[in-house]
C-alpha cells in the first residue's frame, strides 16, 4: 500500500515503525519528516498545513492511505481536502476536529452526549476571567480554548498566576475555566469510522517537566502501556476499556454523526478515574505523544487495516484489535530551556549504543542530519523506546539506553513508570500503580470527587484535603472574598499518600480539641482563630454564619491569610526521614550534625528543616533555607525561621512539664491581610503534624511508641507494598492508633500541679 504520513515528531516515527513491522511492502512517505524517519522511509519537503499542497501530492503520487498525525492539519482542513477528492485519510475533518481545536466545542459535545466530565466556563474578556476565578475558587484550572501544544494549561492554587495565564492566553482567544478533578489520569486511543469505535490498549504519560510532577507542563515527557493496576479497581484492564467505551467514547462519536460531523480517525480520550467514576478531561483528534511511542510497540494487529478500515467505513470487519503480552516504557530527551524556547543545534551522539541495547528503539522528533552530524532541532528531541516482560525490565532497558545518549543541556525525567510494580506484567491479574486507583485514592469528598459533603447551613463547600474540609460563607464568591474560612476537620486517616479506609473514629474532633488547647496555650503567637466559641450561635465577624452545631466540635473559624508556601519543619530530635538522612549525608535538609548520633538521639539544638509546599496531589519538597529566602525573600524567611523555632521551644517546656517528648513537628504560617502580620495557621502540634513521645519510655536509640498514627504506618508497610489499593484497616489497628490520639490529648490537657 502507498501511504503518506504528515507530521515530523516521534508520533510520525512511531506510526512508521508499526508499518514497517508489518512485514508488508508498504510503499511510506513522511511529509516532512526528521532525520530519524529519512533513515529508515522517503520524506518529502510538503507543508502537512496546506491542504492543496497535501491533495495534489497525493494524487500524483497515486497515495491510498493518508494518515494525519498532528493535530493542526487536521484543523486546516487537510482531511477534508483528501476526502474531497476521493482519497482514504485516516483523520477527522475540521468540522469533528475541533473536538481538540476548541474545548468549549468539546463540552458542548459532552453534555449532549451525556459524557461524564467536569464543570467549565468559558471567559473572553478578564471581567469574565475574574468572574470565572470567583465561581471555581481554588484549585485553579485554566486552560486555552484553542490548540496550545499542550502548553495552555495551569492548574494552581495562586489566583494571581491563574489570572496572568488567562490573560496571556486572551491574546489567542477565549479561556476555559474547569472545575478541578482529583485522580490518577489515563490516556485511552479509539478507532472511528464515523459509526463502529475499536479501543486500542490504555496509557498513562507524565505532563510535567521534572521529576516528581514538578515543573512547568510540557507536552509530554515520557509514557508506559498497559496499566496493571487498573485491575485493582475495575476488575480488569478490558472491564475499565468497555466502560469508557459504553460511556464516553461511543456516545461521542453518535453524538457527532448525528450532528453531521462524522468522526473520522482516532479518538483520544484523556480521561482522571476519581472517586466518583471516571471523568473526561479532554479529547484529541489524533494519537497522543509520547503515548503512541509505547501502545503502537505492543500492538499485534496490523495497523495499516486499522487506519484503511476506519478511512474507508469498514471497521465494522474487524475485531478487537490484539496487544502483546509485553510492556512499554518511554523516556522523552528534551533540548535545553524547554518548554520555553529550546536550545537548538547542538549534537546528539551515542544514538547507535543506545539501540544496540535488547528491545530498544528510537523515535525521533525534532533531529537534522547536517554534515554528518545528527543536530537537535526544537524541544522534544526523541523518545527512548523500551519493552520487556515486566515493567522492571523495560524501565532498565530505557534508562540504560537514556545514559548512552549525549545531548548538552539535555532534559529528562527519572521517574517514568517508577512507581509501577517492576515485576507487573500486561497479563490481566497484574497489579501496580502509578498512582491510587480510584476506590482508596482519596476520601469520598477529596478535590473534583463530586462527592455529597454534609450540607451546612449558611456554609459552602470549596475545597477538601486529604483530611480537611473547607467552607466559605454561601454568599462569599471565593476564598479569596471571604470574612472567614470554615475548617472542618475529618475522621480521614492518610499513610504513604493515600487516604485509608476506615477512618480513625472522632478524630476530627481530637485533633481540633488538641489544636484549640496549644492555640490557647501559645499566648503571644499571632494566630488565625477568630474570636468565638465554635459552640457559640452568634458569629464571629459580621457577616459570617453561626458554625452549625453538626460540625463544630471538629471544626475551626479562621480569618483569610495569604498562605506562604513553606511548611516550617522543627527537629528536635534524629528520627524519621531525618534519621534516614543523616545516615547517607551526616546533615538533615542541608543543616550538619555531629557524628556518632543514634535513631532517636535529641539534638544538641532544634534544628529549622523547611519544605515547600507542592501543588496538589505531588509529594512536599525538602529545601534549604537560602531556598526560601529565593522564595519568599530574606526578611520572611528570617521570621518563618525564628517564629518555627521559638513555638517549637515554647511547645516542647509544656509538653515536657507533662511527660511528653515533642521529637518534631510542622507549622505553617499565612500573612494577615489587613496588617500583613506573619500569623499562625491551619491545625498546630496534633498528632498528625507532630511526633510525640512519653518521655518515661523514652529510651535514646532505640525507636518509641509515638502518640500519633505510627501504628498505622507500620501495620501499612507490613502489608501493603505502596502500590494499587491500599488495605483495609483492622479493626484492632483502628483502635489502637484512636487510642493512642485520646491518651495524648489526656495527657496533655491534664491539669498540672
Amino acid at each position: 500500500m502507498k501511504i503518506l504520513v504528515l507530521g515530523s515528531g516521534a508520533r510520525e516515527h512511531a506510526i512508521v515503525s508499526a508499518l514497517l513491522s508489518e512485514g508488508a511492502e508498504h510503499e511510506i512517505t513522511v511529509a516532512p519528516g526528521n532525520a530519524g524517519i529519512a533513515a529508515v522511509v522517503s520524506v518529502a519537503p510538503l507543508d502537512p498545513n496546506d491542504p492543496e499542497a497535501v491533495t495534489n501530492f497525493a494524487n500524483a503520487h497515486s497515495i491510498q492511505l493518508v494518515v494525519i498525525g498532528p493535530e493542526a492539519p487536521l484543523v486546516a482542513g487537510v482531511a477534508d481536502a483528501l476526502r474531497t477528492r476521493g482519497i482514504p485519510v485516516f483523520g477527522p475533518g475540521a468540522a469533528a476536529a475541533a473536538l481538540e481545536g476548541s474545548k468549549t466545542f468539546a463540552k458542548r459535545i459532552m453534555d449532549e452526549a451525556g459524557v461524564p466530565t467536569g464543570r467549565a466556563r468559558r471567559a473572553s474578556t478578564t471581567a469574565e476571567v475574574e468572574a470565572a476565578l470567583d465561581e471555581f475558587g481554588a484549585p485553579y484550572v485554566v486552560k486555552a480554548d484553542g490548540l496550545a501544544a499542550g502548553k495552555g494549561v495551569l492548574v494552581t492554587g495562586d489566583r494571581a498566576a491563574a489570572l496572568a495565564h488567562a490573560d496571556e492566553w486572551l491574546a489567542h482567544g477565549d479561556v476555559l475555566f474547569e472545575e478541578f478533578l482529583d485522580g490518577p489520569e489515563v490516556s485511552l486511543f479509539f478507532l472511528s469510522d464515523g459509526h463502529t469505535v475499536l479501543p486500542l490498549s490504555p496509557a498513562q504519560d507524565y505532563k510535567r517537566l521534572l521529576d516528581g510532577d514538578q515543573g512547568p507542563n510540557t507536552g509530554g515527557m515520557g509514557a508506559y502501556s498497559p496499566l496493571p493496576w487498573l485491575a485493582d479497581g475495575f476488575g480488569s484492564e478490558e472491564a475499565f476499556v468497555d466502560e469508557v467505551l459504553a460511556s464516553i467514547a461511543l456516545p461521542t462519536v453518535r453524538r457527532l454523526a448525528h450532528e453531521g460531523t462524522p468522526f473520522i480517525g482516532l479518538l483520544y480520550c484523556g480521561l482522571i478515574l476519581t472517586t466518583s467514576g471516571i471523568r473526561v478531561i479532554e479529547f484529541n483528534a489524533r494519537f497522543g505523544d509520547p503515548e503512541t511511542q509505547v501502545v503502537l510497540p505492543r500492538l499485534v494487529t496490523p495497523l495499516s487495516g486499522l487506519l484503511f478500515a476506519s478511512a474507508t467505513g469498514t471497521l465494522a470487519d474487524h475485531q478487537r484489535p490484539e496487544f502483546s503480552d509485553d510492556v512499554a516504557v518511554t523516556v522523552v530527551l528534551a533540548s535545553e530551556n524547554y518548554p520555553g524556547t529550546p536550545v537548538t543545534g547542538r549534537p546528539l551522539t551515542g544514538l547507535t549504543e543506545a539501540e544496540s541495547i535488547d528491545g530498544v528503539h528510537l523515535a525521533h522528533a525534532a533531529t537534522v542530519a547536517q554534515d554528518d552530524r545528527l543536530l537537535a532541532s526544537g524541544g522534544r528531541v526523541l523518545s527512548v523506546v523500551a519493552t520487556g516482560g515486566t515493567f522492571g525490565e523495560a524501565r532498565s532497558r530505557a534508562y540504560s539506553a537514556l545514559s548512552k545518549i549525549q545531548l548538552q543541556g539535555g532534559q529528562a525525567r527519572h521517574d517514568i513508570a517508577e512507581r509501577v510494580d517492576e515485576t507487573a506484567t500486561a497479563a490481566p491479574a497484574a497489579a501496580g500503580a502509578d498512582a491510587a486507583v480510584p476506590a482508596a485514592s482519596a476520601a469520598s469528598d477529596v478535590p473534583g470527587a463530586e462527592q455529597e459533603l454534609p450540607p451546612l447551613a449558611g456554609w459552602r463547600h470549596v475545597y477538601s484535603g486529604k483530611v480537611r474540609d473547607l467552607y466559605v460563607p454561601a454568599e462569599a464568591g471565593s476564598v479569596d472574598s471571604a470574612a472567614a474560612l470554615l475548617v472542618v476537620a475529618s475522621d480521614r486517616v492518610s499513610a504513604f499518600d493515600a487516604v485509608l479506609e476506615p477512618g480513625i473514629p472522632s478524630k476530627g474532633v481530637l485533633l481540633t480539641t488538641l489544636s484549640r488547647w496549644w492555640f490557647d496555650n501559645l499566648a503571644g503567637f499571632p494566630n488565625h482563630l477568630l474570636d468565638g466559641s465554635p459552640h457559640d450561635d452568634t458569629p464571629a465577624v459580621d457577616g459570617v454564619p453561626p458554625v452549625p452545631e453538626q460540625v463544630a466540635a471538629r471544626s475551626m473559624l479562621v480569618k483569610p491569610l495569604d498562605m506562604f508556601p513553606i511548611e516550617c519543619v522543627v527537629r528536635g530530635y534524629l528520627s524519621g526521614s531525618g534519621w534516614l538522612e543523616y545516615q547517607a549525608t551526616q546533615s538533615v535538609c542541608g543543616v550538619p550534625l555531629p557524628a556518632g548520633l543514634n535513631d532517636g538521639d535529641r539534638l544538641p539544638l532544634p534544628i529549622y528543616t523547611p519544605a515547600f509546599k507542592a501543588e496538589l496531589g505531588d509529594h512536599d519538597e525538602n529545601i534549604t533555607y537560602e531556598r526560601t529566602v529565593e522564595l519568599v525573600g530574606s526578611e520572611a524567611a528570617e521570621a518563618l525561621r525564628g517564629l518555627s523555632l521559638a513555638i517549637y521551644a515554647r511547645a516542647s517546656e509544656i509538653a515536657e512539664e507533662r511527660g511528653i517528648i515533642l521529637a518534631d513537628t510542622k507549622f505553617e504560617f499565612g500573612a494577615d491581610r489587613q496588617t500583613g502580620e506573619i500569623t499562625l495557621a491551619d491545625e498546630v502540634l496534633t498528632s498528625d503534624s507532630s511526633r510525640y513521645w512519653d518521655a518515661a519510655a523514652y529510651d535514646s536509640g532505640n525507636r518509641t511508641a509515638s502518640f500519633d498514627k505510627q501504628i498505622v504506618r507500620n501495620w501499612l508497610a507490613a502489608n501493603w507494598n505502596k502500590v494499587g489499593t491500599p488495605p483495609t484497616l483492622p479493626a484492632e489497628i483502628v483502635e489502637r492508633t484512636a487510642a493512642r490520639y485520646r491518651e495524648l490529648i489526656d495527657r496533655l490537657t491534664a491539669p498540672t500541679e
